[in-house]
């Protein structure tokens, strides 16, 4: 069975040829009725020096150029159908043995081009705000989104330590939600917590108008990992004190 786009390109391809024919047709009977008729009204009634019929026959030319384009166009729809036809339907890569040299330098050259301009229009000392600067180890990052996504994963490690640890809220400081751990994370010079900094930066991230900058991700992001590597040691110390506890139990029992 065809398919339907085989189908419907037989079904126009065969009413194009019927109208063609049928314009063909009504061109011709059209132009005899007016030789004829030029012929019936001459006084002499004969082809010989009748200027109607030379002028017919002149206005006729047209029709029969538009025909003939008409056909060159056919012509020219045939080939290309035909063409199309015999491409193959399946993907396949061609190698330099399959094509001309002369069709298979020209691709080469073409492919080669290509890929010069979509080098050169890479974007190389242009920035946008809030995103990081291609080139470098931030480059597609958004630093407003990649902030906020550290919420929730702090937040888990904190549920597994701390398993009645406040709801995440969607508007609470980062310094009230995560109060609980403050006692576990360690403090600088100026008595602050990696909580501190981490908490500056979400509100930065959360409510300023405008796009965070590369210091303030790399400030909050080293909060971040920071905190998360102190949750981390604690609940590994959580599971490796319940082995002890259930091997000496184990043990005591036996």
């Amino acid at each position: 069975m065809f398919s339907k786009s085989r189908r419907t390109s037989a079904v126009s391809f065969f009413l194009y040829v019927v109208v063609l024919l049928l314009t063909l047709f009504f061109a011709a009977v059209s132009c005899a009725l007016l030789l004829s008729q030029a012929v019936r009204t001459d006084r002499r009634r004969t082809w010989n020096k009748n200027f109607n019929a030379v002028v017919i026959g002149a206005a006729v030319l047209r029709p029969v150029q538009a025909v003939v384009s008409v056909v060159y166009c056919l012509k020219r729809r045939l080939a290309v159908h035909r063409r199309l036809q015999r491409i193959s339907k399946t993907y396949r890569t061609l190698g330099g043995d399959e094509l001309p040299e002369r069709v298979y330098r020209f691709i080469q050259q073409e492919y080669t081009r290509a890929c010069l301009i979509t080098h050169e229009s890479q974007p190389k000392d242009g920035f946008q705000e809030g995103w990081g600067r291609p080139g470098t180890r931030y480059a597609g990052v958004r630093f407003r989104t990649g902030l906020l996504d550290t919420i929730r994963e702090i937040d888990a490690l904190a549920h597994l330590i701390i398993p009645r640890h406040p709801v995440l809220r969607p508007h609470a400081r980062m310094l009230h939600h995560f109060r609980f751990i403050v006692p576990l994370l360690p403090r600088d010079e100026d008595g602050l917590t990696p909580l501190h900094y981490y908490d500056s930066a979400m509100q930065l991230a959360r409510h300023a108008s405008r796009e965070p900058t590369e210091t303030e991700y790399v400030v909050g992001m080293a909060a971040a990992s920071e905190i998360k590597r102190i949750l981390d040691e604690c609940r590994q110390e959580m599971l490796e004190g319940s082995s002890s506890h259930l091997s000496e139990a184990t043990s005591a029992e036996l």
